[in-house]
């Protein structure tokens, strides 16, 4: 049975997807960033890792074919289909406290992507230290090489879609971003769709 979502523009979500099933993102909008935290659905201790899932594909970006590993270097999510072709490892999640420092203190007061993962992940019993780096669905990070990040127009449109086959039970916490100080939202944020189907 396929269970689908709108996430509103700035919102949080949570859900777990059981092994063998599929969550589909999709951009409903065009140049949306969509923040992401996966957990093992039976212990939590064990999550995603950026620098393993670096390390096993030998590459920063994800797309079709990325395996996302625990901490553990257990599979735990693979992309089967990607309409975009890259998404960022690195880029982190945005916080009050990133927001003041990069773009005055003025923005103190906006919500952002940490603020909505703390709530959702009360939900499940995770607190602060349960926060890692992320992934950041559509959003694009551009490395230079003298090794500086820029965040830029995202590479996403209306539509496009980034679909991922559970491996294991994982507990998948969402940001629909809500900054709106960069382009990683183009400036306006706006709302995605999240759909969890069965495996064939």
């Amino acid at each position: 049975m396929m269970d689908t979502e709108v996430i509103d523009a700035r919102r949080p979500w949570s859900g777990i997807v059981p092994a063998g099933h599929f969550l589909s993102i999709e951009d409903l909008e065009g140049n949306q960033a969509v923040d992401c935290l996966l957990y093992n659905a039976a212990d939590t201790a064990e999550r995603y890792s950026a620098p393993d899932t670096i390390v096993g594909q030998a590459g920063i970006f994800l797309t079709a074919g990325s395996v996302l590993r625990t901490s553990e270097g257990r599979s735990l999510m693979t992309i089967v289909s990607d309409d975009v072709g890259r998404h960022d490892t690195i880029g982190g999640a945005c916080s009050k406290e990133s927001n003041t420092l990069r773009y005055g203190h003025h923005t103190h007061h906006q919500h952002a992507c940490v603020e909505n993962f703390l709530a959702e992940g009360a939900r499940w019993g995770l607190g602060k230290r349960d926060l890692v780096s992320n992934v950041n669905w559509f959003m694009n990070v551009p490395v230079e090489p003298d090794g500086t990040l820029g965040i830029v127009d995202g590479l996403s449109a209306q539509g496009y879609v980034v679909t991922m086959r559970a491996e294991i039970d994982t507990l998948v916490l969402i940001s629909n971003c809500p900054q709106v100080n960069n382009p990683c939202n183009g400036f306006d944020p706006t709302p995605v769709r999240v759909t969890i189907e069965p495996g064939a």
